[in-house]
């Protein structure tokens, strides 16, 4: 049942989780600026094929992704089946604490495979539950107001993480007492690994399972195609928007060393250009959310698609950083307009005691769209600078028709 008593319209007990979710997801950031500065030093190696570093860290950062998509569904059907979600965020988080500390003693590039895999099978149980919870949480008229705060308050975890990283990188090493030295890399090893078991407590002593719960459907259930309609499956079709959307926030990440030698600039011009994307996003979705409550969800879903065409282009040809950071901070301004809106439209479909299962679409499309543009990104600019970008702004437009398409508002769809 949700919280009655409201900080700024959102329930207490989505401000803990989100609160929760900020620690963790600053631990994560950490990693996405790190790890290909890890992979391309000489602290980690490893013989593959001569692949060039790009792609290996591509595929570091992906594997992520991969891995947290395909135990998704699982993960949000065996919460929705036992009736409980604090249990599945806890554990994941543990777990990710302790594969967040174990990256300072990789020394070979498959051990970073294997970190990141068991990182992404940890953050699968802690996104399905912590997301049920949001949703169940909140009553139909401020859903989308939660979302967007929940989702702000992660994305500013998220965005502070690069910032802090890359600033511990160039400070390191860090010489401590009794001639011990920390390299910059094993400085925000031991950071990330710390704010996970901040989030961890944080979940144990702020946040609590919701006290009724609707019986969950036996088997695990996903629709593609809606026979009655004839169409795509509405959740369906927001999850592959959201993989778009996510696929082309998510170029510029695997290609550091290319977009700073391009733009003639550090780590620290390249964390602000990241940050870019997520200070828009963090500080967007509140106020989109809680308009898309007021005025539907799907205006906002399709505007902000079209919008995501030319800023996603755009990256492929600026010149200079501040040109950078201004068009990631409309292309962040643009998935504000998508993300909650669409977390929001897929919990008024979902069906209820399966809400982390049918939720989970829409986080494994996330998931996989960030895998997926790291991968196009790392895979294809070898072949221009501008080529991942140009590919990510025809997906955008294919999405626009997408939901366009086959994505109604919840009282047409039921009325069909």
């Amino acid at each position: 049942m949700p919280d009655t008593d409201l900080w700024f319209g959102t329930d207490h007990s989505v401000l803990a989780l989100a609160l929760a979710r900020m620690a963790d997801a600053m631990g994560n950031s950490f990693l996405i600026v790190v790890l290909p500065l890890y992979v391309a030093s000489d602290a980690v190696s490893g013989a593959l094929f001569g692949i060039p570093t790009s792609v290996v860290a591509g595929v570091v950062l992906a594997l992520f992704g991969i891995a947290s998509s395909l135990m998704q569904p699982f993960a949000g059907h065996l919460s929705d089946r036992m009736g409980r979600r604090k249990p599945f965020v806890v554990g994941g988080l543990l777990v990710f604490a302790v594969a967040n500390l174990s990256f300072g003693v990789a020394t070979q590039y498959w051990e970073l495979f294997v970190l990141r895999a068991v990182q992404g099978t940890a953050a699968a149980f802690t996104i399905t539950a912590s997301l049920a919870l949001v949703n169940e949480g909140s009553d139909p008229g401020r859903r989308g107001g939660n979302m967007g705060v929940y989702n702000s308050f992660r994305l500013v975890g998220f965005g502070a993480g690069p910032l802090l990283a890359s600033v511990l990188v160039e400070l390191g090493p860090f010489h401590l007492p009794g001639n011990w030295t920390l390299s910059g890399f094993d400085a925000t090893f031991l950071v990330a690994g710390g704010t996970a078991l901040l989030s961890t407590g944080l979940v144990v002593g702020l946040v609590r399972d919701p006290a009724e719960h609707a019986e969950a459907p036996r088997r695990l259930s996903l629709r593609v195609w809606d026979r009655t309609r004839r169409r795509l499956d509405p959740i369906f079709a927001l999850g592959l928007a959201t993989l778009v959307m996510a696929a082309c926030m998510a170029l510029l990440s695997a290609i550091e060393p290319e977009v700073n030698r391009r733009l003639q600039q550090g780590p620290v011009w390249f964390a602000a250009e990241f940050v870019a994307l997520i200070a828009a996003l963090a500080a967007l979705q509140p106020l989109v959310g809680r308009a898309s409550d007021r005025r539907g969800r799907r205006p906002f879903i399709l505007a902000g698609l079209v919008a995501l065409v030319p800023t996603t282009i755009l990256q492929g040809v600026v010149t200079a950083p501040w040109e950078m950071i201004g068009v990631r901070m409309l292309q962040g301004s643009a998935g504000a307009l998508i993300f909650a809106p669409a977390l929001a439209l897929a919990g008024d479909y979902a069906k209820k005691g399966a809400s982390a299962a049918q939720l989970s679409v829409l986080t494994v499309a996330f998931g996989l769209g960030i895998a997926s543009g790291q991968l196009t990104a790392g895979t294809f600019v070898r072949y221009g600078f501008a080529v991942p970008f140009a590919i990510g702004g025809v997906l955008a437009v294919g999405a626009v028709v997408l939901v366009h398409t086959q994505v109604p508002a919840p009282s047409v769809y039921e009325a069909q």
